[in-house]
């Protein structure tokens, strides 16, 4: 992890001209301590994210103190290869139960009525 910083906009008045709070934190995927099956997915996950050099760039200003930004910014990385990592599950295919067939059958026998019933040319002994 690098973080550099420099002054943030917004917030904090004459203190913004001084002090530099912004924290950008570029972060390696391929330095990342994991086994290489996982950093693979984190790269395809990311992979809009990752710059040529497979680097991440997280940018906090939210806050007034450049410790604050730092923590956020370390969050906001953490949160991001958590949610990267994970893989998920394929759908296994099921089919529908008895009774979820008798419904949709039920409901269309409704329709059909309901649309028979809309027909002008009909005698009361038809229905």
């Amino acid at each position: 992890m690098t973080f550099t910083f420099s002054r943030s906009s917004g917030k904090g008045g004459q203190n913004v001209n001084k002090v530099s709070t912004k924290v950008e934190l570029l972060f390696s995927v391929d330095e990342l301590r994991a086994p290489d099956e996982i950093k693979s997915i984190i790269k395809e996950k990311l992979f809009r994210k990752l710059d040529s050099k497979g680097i991440v760039r997280i940018v906090s200003q939210e806050s007034r103190s450049q410790w604050q930004n730092k923590r956020i910014a370390i969050e906001k990385l953490s949160a991001m290869l958590l949610k990267a990592s994970f893989v998920e599950r394929n759908r296994v295919a099921t089919k529908p139960t008895r009774s979820s067939k008798i419904r949709r059958v039920d409901g269309k026998k409704i329709d059909s009525k309901r649309k028979e019933l809309r027909r002008k040319n009909i005698k009361i002994g038809e229905v």
